[in-house]
């Protein structure tokens, strides 16, 4: 069995439009049922806000792996000094079952997360094809960080600025890029925004204003739309799977019971990549994207990984 941890992926790198591809790939394989993904359990004890979730799943076409993860949340780890999150993936031949590898990190979450948002992005980008953006994010922990990485990676030629808000002071030393600034508030980073990305562990909604015209929400942390921004989103309301975003106190939830929002409002992943759903949009309207977190793109990027030797360099 390949044991392989957060040094071996850094080693091999993060190549994000190659990351983005395969979710890409991964999403034809739902809409063309060529995949299993059992609900996720939780895991919880003691306090309430921490879990462990199980998350396994088979993925179909060239990328034919099945396997699980095995993640922990809790967000008090920040207040000790540690990650919130720790994860382990096994992956299984899918033929034999036969455990091929295990990778111990959960960098390959946040390369997933990230990858998810790349891809959205990338058709809104295609689409609506802006000659500039602002974006605005909440939370710079890993997550946050690393979205920066991929947005300036991927779509850096067109970015303006990117103005960031944390309830913690932010380390400017990991500003990758001098268009990146701190904001003194969500609002000073939400409003204005042509891209915003919530990447925080908040469990209460905050988020009460009205979006820029025509803007993409990518809501990465899925707890921070209050139900009042309900109308303003309403006409986009985009999931990656209803049945896993519709429970554990989502923004999805909150809007179902309070708003009627049913799974028929909303579009899949599948039907903005399969679909293309974005085009049905007027170019004004907010998209709003609620991902929960599929375990198949978990495996997909897992494989990856899994197949990919890194590249030594020899200088001569």
């Amino acid at each position: 069995m390949r044991i392989q941890n957060e040094n071996d992926l850094l080693e091999i790198g993060i190549d994000w439009e190659k990351t983005v591809s395969i979710i890409e790939e991964t999403v034809q394989c739902l809409a063309d049922g060529d995949y299993s993904q059992p609900i996720k359990p939780y895991l919880r004890y003691r306090d309430p806000r921490n879990r462990i979730i199980a998350m396994p799943a088979f993925v179909g076409g060239n990328i034919n792996m099945a396997g699980i993860k095995w993640i922990a949340s809790f967000p008090g780890n920040i207040d000790r000094g540690i990650p919130r999150a720790h994860s382990v993936v096994i992956l299984n031949e899918a033929d034999t079952g036969r455990p091929l590898g295990t990778i111990d990190t959960p960098l390959l979450s946040v390369i997933r997360t990230t990858s998810v948002s790349g891809l959205v992005f990338k058709y809104f980008n295609e689409l609506r094809k802006p000659q500039s953006i602002k974006i605005g994010m909440t939370g710079f922990g890993p997550i946050g960080q690393y979205h920066a990485k991929m947005c300036f990676s991927m779509f850096g030629g067109i970015i303006e600025k990117m103005s960031i808000y944390d309830l913690r002071e932010i380390d400017q030393s990991l500003f990758e890029d001098s268009r990146m600034e701190v904001a003194d508030s969500w609002e000073q980073a939400y409003e204005g925004a042509d891209v915003f990305i919530t990447c925080t562990v908040s469990d209460a909604p905050y988020i009460d204003k009205k979006p820029k015209v025509g803007s993409l929400h990518l809501n990465v942390s899925l707890r921070d739309y209050t139900i009042e921004v309900y109308d303003w989103f309403k006409e986009a309301m985009y999931v990656d799977d209803w049945e896993e975003v519709n429970r554990e106190n989502t923004d999805i939830e909150m809007m179902h019971l309070h708003k009627g929002l049913e799974e028929e409002d909303t579009f899949s992943i599948v039907d903005m990549v399969v679909g293309k759903a974005f085009a049905r949009h007027a170019p004004e309207t907010p998209i709003l994207f609620n991902p929960m977190g599929m375990a198949v793109f978990d495996i997909a990027i897992g494989s990856y990984y899994y197949q990919t030797e890194p590249v030594h360099v020899v200088n001569l």
